[in-house]
């Protein structure tokens, strides 16, 4: 029989720390919505027809302590070696006061993506920042904010060399051999649904257009792909391949490590187009491969070709510089299936530790840690000489490939006896690769490996390179690197850069589809502890048990709380989530002999990456439409879509709740519908925190969803990434689950290839949502999910009567978020969305989800987290700017009012006083309280201005002067 509502008796001790309104605040939030219980509740919600019939069966640990304690058995069953492994992770030593004040910190884990850039400051100087030490390393004009990791970075060159090209429509894109694997894998999975062919090929010593179209196979080529300094750690001259690609109308793009970048000659100055990779050892820990900011920067006249994120300078309504998001962000939302990417996230808080870690060491600093990274590499390099071995000629910077002959396997694990992973790369060679936390014992420990000559000491000197591979540009000359080098200014810095900011640490974070809920200290205490934070991705399956064992634990209660039957924990993102659901889908037709089934329906209400992820997955997307009153899938128009598809659907991809926050009724219909035409139903599981403990997409019909452990599952958002993205499917599916070349355990032979670059993506902090969910268990989960839809109703009874609530469900209910409806207010008083949005930061709140789904409109997502207290201050401000709407409608003059010019600064308190109402209106309007006001650092930004005038790097600080 269907579950009711547990007892507060039957809730772990941890759930009413994690959950906010107790039991006679939710008694008096019932009263209010006019229910007498939760189960009443979520009985009226929930369509009785997905309701879950079996209790979940996690179980509950008796204490944080108790978590703690399993953690720590967990992270006791890893063996963190020192490793020279390579490949795109490096041992790296995070700065303290890095660690301390960004990674530990709420104030930078708990922010929300910039986009409401005047209560952002702080982390878009940080991004700025970030892109600053990017574009400066790579040589080129524009760096991005920040992508996923090294491999998918490649894989978005590779589609914006495809689309800036002129080549023929069949050209190929040619790929050096000597890339990572994974690089090359991840670039073969997304590159076979859209049809492009890669050609790997021996890019040493091409020169020439005639070499070039020979190592094509005679094809022409749309774009080359280089790693610089490559895979066997060559340091390459690529001037005369990049002139031989541009002649052929290709494009160039340099997978660059940026720590070689601080001595080698920039990607940018030997003519490379694009530079990709990872930030990883700028001070972020390896993570067992994530999360790290990976990165790509464009030459001049590709920056509005960037996918992801770019932060922009413009100015605020007086003319004072203000950063922003700039250009196509979020493009996907407006262009859908004719966006060029699905990237709607970043890895924010990783690119601000690595920016930090940048403006920490400063030039001298880095360059200073890169000399002694090569100082112990050539010093190993002329021991393994010294001793008879071939060690590969040439420069290089930190790596070495070793030629062993037949004794590969003995050379590894004489290495481990010493304490060292090297990689076997054959069975006739091993790759080995210093960094910065390398010391003399390690570098003789190799050496006794090999069984050359043990090295007395490291010489640290200028490398011993040609003039064309030795830089002699500058980089990071902006002030801001320079300024930072005691712990005491870095911490004052990250203090005035945080201060700037609004994160969950001050108040709540109302964004509709977002679920901003508490991320509990003890669910983040394990991912700084170094037997996960150390551990290479490459890493031996036996050195690797205990954060293995919690994937596959984390796996199982997945596939227990959501009722599929397999899960990968791969994509980093949730819009990898659905790219990796998407290609199973296809790769299922395909078993099956159904080629032709490439059609995609999507309502007209959904996320904008849905369409674009439907479209990277090689499927044509065809619109239902909504009902314009009740925002539900519209039946009949899907009916006709199916008829019309029949023998071509692929699958149908929803939300659900549906976008519009309400439990449909019609949705196992929808699924009936879909599978008797041979598709397949894709839940999007952006709001899953309505669904936990009470319903199960892979029980009501769903064949496959992904779902947001950075939503959902407490992963921080961090300003705008990490995130982890899982896809859950149906066991029919489970055969076409992302794999990985690397690591065999990562994912069915048959799976479609991987789409993250480590083969569990942002391993490192699986343990936030492992904890999390062992800390709540089956119970507390529950109660979370009843909270969350009692607490997004208890908004909506008492903003009703204010703003209308656009849709709603059963007994006029919503799910787990509600949308306000402002076009009504807009028509009669000009008083808009983001006049509301500016206003709300006066009161000390960051503005709901603006103009999604619906222009227009504000949409709420309260979670789970927030008590009564926080949700009645949040209501009454939102009722004291009616009221003030209102006083607009009475005057007529919107342009003038306290609503336009929202917000205030201290500053402009300060000033000159010529607006009609008066400064304690301003910026203490009623319910704030003095003592806890939150001031923004500008005033409301032009954002249009910011396009205009495209600036994505540090301004000089001139520009900051009156």
């Amino acid at each position: 029989m269907t579950q009711t509502t547990v007892t507060t008796s039957d809730l772990p001790a941890f759930a009413g720390r994690h959950i906010g309104p107790d039991e006679a605040e939710v008694s008096a939030m019932l009263e209010t919505i006019g229910l007498g219980s939760l189960d009443e509740l979520t009985q009226t919600a929930v369509p009785s027809a997905i309701r879950a019939t079996e209790a979940m069966t996690v179980e509950a640990a008796e204490s944080e302590a108790a978590v703690v304690a399993e953690l720590r058995g967990l992270a006791a069953r890893n063996t963190v070696r020192t490793s020279m492994i390579g490949l795109g992770y490096y041992g790296t030593l995070t700065p303290a006061v890095i660690q301390r004040n960004v990674l530990e910190n709420p104030a930078w884990y708990t922010a929300y993506t910039p986009y409401q850039p005047e209560i952002s400051q702080g982390r878009l100087e940080a991004l700025l920042n970030f892109q600053t030490v990017v574009s400066d390393l790579t040589g080129l004009t524009t760096s991005g904010a920040s992508l996923l990791d090294e491999a998918t970075a490649a894989a978005e060159a590779m589609t914006l060399m495809r689309r800036s090209s002129k080549a023929p429509a069949d050209a190929v894109l040619l790929v050096d051999e000597s890339v990572f694997p994974q690089t090359l894998a991840v670039m073969q999975t997304r590159a076979l649904p859209l049809g492009i062919e890669i050609v790997a090929a021996d890019l040493t010593g091409v020169t020439t257009t005639e070499e070039l179209r020979t190592a094509s196979g005679d094809r022409d080529v749309f774009g080359v792909v280089v790693q610089y300094p490559d895979l066997h750690g060559r340091l390459r001259d690529h001037r005369a391949l990049a002139e031989a690609a541009h002649g052929t109308g290709a494009l160039v793009t340099a997978a660059a490590d940026l720590m070689a970048l601080t001595l080698a000659t920039a990607p940018g100055e030997w003519g490379a187009d694009i530079a990709v990779g990872t930030t990883q050892r700028f001070g972020v820990p390896m993570g067992f491969g994530g999360p790290h900011a990976g990165y790509m920067s464009v030459r001049a006249g590709l920056e509005r070709t960037l996918p992801g994120r770019l932060v922009g300078v413009s100015v605020d309504a007086v003319g004072a510089p203000a950063y922003r998001l700039a250009l196509q962000t979020r493009e996907q939302h407006i262009r859908r299936e004719k966006a060029t990417s699905n990237i709607c996230t970043a890895q924010v808080l990783l690119a601000v530790m690595a920016s930090m870690y940048a403006v920490y060491h400063g030039p001298l600093g880095l360059r200073a840690i890169a000399l002694r990274i090569h100082g112990h590499a050539t010093a190993l390099a002329d021991a393994l000489r010294s001793g008879g071995l071939d060690v590969h000629e040439g420069a290089f910077f930190d790596t070495l490939s070793v030629g062993v002959p037949g004794r590969a396997d003995e050379v590894v694990a004489a290495a481990l006896a010493e304490g060292t992973n090297v990689w076997r790369h054959d069975g006739d060679t091993v790759i080995l690769s210093v960094d910065e936390t390398t010391t003399l014992d390690e570098v003789a420990g190799v050496a006794r490996a090999f069984g050359v000559p043990v090295p007395s000491r490291i010489d640290v000197a200028e490398p011993v390179w040609g003039d064309a591979l030795r830089r002699t540009s500058d980089y990071l000359t902006h002030p801001v690197f320079s300024s930072h080098h005691s712990e005491t200014s870095m911490l004052r810095y990250l203090r005035r850069l945080s201060d700037r900011d609004f994160a969950l640490d001050r108040g709540m974070i109302p964004l509709g589809s977002c679920t901003m809920k508490l991320n509990a200290t003890t669910e983040m205490l394990a991912i700084t502890w170094p037997e996960f934070a150390g551990l290479h991705p490459f890493a031996p399956l036996d050195q690797t048990e205990g954060i293995r064992s919690l994937v596959s634990e984390l796996e199982q209660w997945l596939c227990d709380i959501t009722g599929y039957d397999a899960v990968s924990l791969q994509p980093n993102a949730g819009s990898q989530g659905e790219f990796a659901g998407l290609l199973a889908i296809a790769a299922y037709h395909r078993s099956r002999g159904d080629d032709a089934r490439n059609i995609c329906l999507i309502p007209a209400s959904a996320h904008g990456t849905n369409a674009a992820s439907a479209v990277m997955a090689g499927m044509k997307v065809v619109v239902v439409k909504t009902d314009v009153i009740t925002g539900n899938v519209d039946m009949d128009d899907l009916k006709a879509k199916v008829e019309e598809h029949r023998t071509d659907l692929a699958a149908i991809m929803v939300t659900y709740p549906s976008t519009h926050g309400v439990f449909e009724d019609t949705i196992t219909d929808l699924c009936a519908m879909v599978h008797d035409a041979g598709g397949q139903v894709y839940v999007d599981g952006a709001n899953l925190n309505a669904l936990v403990g009470l319903a199960q997409p892979g029980r009501f019909g769903a064949d496959v969803s992904h779902l947001n452990l950075h939503k959902t599952f407490c992963i921080p958002h961090g300003g705008g990434g990490p995130g982890v993205g899982p896809v859950a499917l149906r066991e029919h599916l489970a055969p076409f689950l992302p794999n990985h070349p690397l690591d065999p355990e990562a994912g069915p032979e048959t799976g479609v290839g991987p789409v993250s670059a480590a083969p569990y993506g942002s391993a490192g902090i699986l343990p936030i949502s492992w904890a999390y969910v062992r800390l709540m268990g089956a119970a507390g989960l529950r109660r979370a999910t009843e909270v969350a839809v009692l607490n997004a109703n208890y908004v909506a009874a008492r903003l009703r009567d204010h703003y209308p609530v656009l849709y709603s469900g059963e007994g006029g209910l919503v799910a787990h978020e509600c949308i306000l409806d402002v076009r009504p207010l807009t028509k009669e008083t000009g008083v808009t969305v983001d006049d509301i949005a500016k206003r709300l930061i006066d009161y000390g709140f960051h503005a709901p989800t603006m103009s999604f789904p619906v222009a227009g409109t504000l949409m709420v997502e309260p979670t789970e987290s927030e008590d009564k207290l926080e949700l009645d201050r949040f209501c009454d401000a939102m009722i004291a700017i009616r009221e003030e709407i209102a006083a607009v409608g009475a005057t007529g003059n919107a342009d003038t009012s306290v609503l336009r010019g929202a917000p205030h600064t201290a500053l402009s308190l300060a000033g000159d006083w010529t607006v009609d109402y008066t400064r304690e209106e301003a910026a203490f309007p009623k319910g704030v309280d003095p003592l806890a006001k939150y001031w923004p650092p500008v005033r409301r930004i032009d954002g249009a201005y910011g396009d205009r005038h495209l600036v994505c790097s540090c301004p000089p600080p001139e520009a900051f002067e009156d």
